[in-house]
């Protein structure tokens, strides 16, 4: 039995070796007879490839948009086989309601050529059939309350301090809550601190830096390069180092509505200058901010400036406090009725006078306006002018070109901070 078992195992063995000396041969020769046919005929890796070609119509068309020339020019494209007309609006045209027409190859492309325009910072949109809408080409947007624009930027003088540069120091923006009592809620606000604050020891001088209707604590590091321009000047020797204090004018709102919606059952929604707001400013922000930051005290280091509704805040704001700015800045702003009247005309003017006259004699360095002459508050810096010169109140004043924009503004600020704490 033992033997017969052993045969029987050897039997098993020697098959099992035939077996697979068998299979290796028919592996041998398959891989043989591939070759032969590769060799011969290469229809089949053709006809076959390993990665399928994807089609060329899958991919999306790739649109250069804006294009900035070496002369200044701007090429602005947009794609759409299906539209059938597209048209801009942009910074550079004058006029209410201006537009121009891109024109339309057979591909379906949309283009103009724009320009050659001056250095500066341009916003622009397109309309597609009628619907408003962004240049999917452009990364660089923009927000003015509830608006998006994209934007591009000419290179030149006229835009140097617009543009982020690599190799000077750089300040930090930081979004910081605080409470409000006077408005009873929690409120957001931008803070701009200089290069090395975060590191360093020093103190420094504070600007209130305030925005116009329409607008947010997001509005003039957005809209305004506040950062850019408040690091190029300290870069260049050409403003002091400063905190610059960004707040939301807005009583009705916690923030930016993009972020933080508005309540709009809340009683104080839409008043902007009926003096909750600057109220809040002297008796919540100040204290938050003098308490959270490294701050010089005294008026000779605060400044506080506005545009539009921001100028007529800080007109509130100085008219109520003497003494408390030592730099004051109206931008595109004048004397305007903001509100319903509490007092008769007659009473009024008497008390603004007195007002006029007690900041006069609280010993301000600099009182700046600045206006467009082709603003429409532009008579309101003339009423403005003509009053305080009634009271021989010294101020500067500033005519520049053009209206009711951010192009203008940006000038202002990167003209008034040179001027502060000196």
């Amino acid at each position: 039995m033992i033997e017969t078992s052993y045969y029987n195992q050897c039997l098993i063995n020697q098959n099992n070796k035939d077996m697979k000396t068998g299979n290796d041969i028919k592996i041998v020769a398959v891989i043989v007879l591939a070759l032969i046919i590769l060799s011969t005929d290469n229809s089949y890796s053709q006809a076959q490839p390993a990665i399928p070609a994807r089609r060329a119509s899958a991919a999306p068309v790739r649109v250069n948009s804006p294009e900035i020339l070496p002369d200044n020019k701007v090429i602005l494209r947009v794609y759409s086989k299906e539209a059938a007309q597209v048209s801009v609006t942009g910074e550079w045209q004058s006029g209410q309601g201006a537009q121009e027409n891109l024109a339309r190859n057979d591909s379906g492309m949309f283009s103009i050529t724009i320009g050659p325009l001056a250095p500066e910072l341009y916003a622009y949109t397109f309309t597609v059939d009628g619907v408003r809408a962004l240049d999917p080409g452009n990364v660089n947007v923009r927000r003015d309350g509830v608006r998006y624009e994209n934007f591009f930027i000419i290179p030149g003088p006229g835009s140097d301090l617009y543009i982020h540069r690599q190799n000077i120091p750089h300040g930090t923006v930081s979004k910081m809550w605080y409470h409000s009592e006077t408005l009873s809620k929690d409120r957001r606000l931008y803070v701009y601190t200089p290069a090395g604050y975060e590191a360093g020891n020093e103190a420094y001088p504070v600007f209130y830096l305030l925005h116009g209707a329409g607008g947010d604590e997001d509005a003039w590091t957005n809209m305004g390069r506040a950062a850019q321009i408040m690091d190029n000047l300290i870069a260049r020797g050409e403003a002091k180092p400063m905190i610059v204090v960004m707040t939301n004018g807005n009583p009705g709102e916690s923030g930016a509505q993009n972020e933080i919606p508005r309540i709009r059952t809340d009683p104080q929604s839409g008043q902007s200058a009926t003096g909750n707001f600057e109220e809040s400013l002297v008796k919540d922000v100040m204290p938050f901010i003098e308490k959270t930051f490294r701050t010089i005290p005294g008026k000779d280091n605060r400044a506080i400036a506005g545009l539009s509704m921001g100028g007529a805040h800080t007109q509130t704001i100085t008219n109520n406090n003497p003494g408390m700015f030592g730099y004051i800045g109206v931008f595109s702003m004048g004397l305007m009725n903001m509100g319903p009247r509490t007092v008769d005309a007659a009473t009024e003017a008497t008390e603004r006078d007195e007002k006029i006259e007690a900041l006069k004699k609280s010993g301000y360095k600099l009182y700046w306006i600045a206006c467009g002459k082709d603003d429409f508050v532009y008579q309101s810096a003339v009423n403005l002018r003509n009053l305080l010169d009634k009271h021989e109140f010294r101020y500067i004043y500033r005519e520049s070109t053009g209206g009711h924009t951010w192009a203008n503004w940006r000038i202002y600020l990167s003209e008034f901070a040179p001027m502060l704490f000196k």
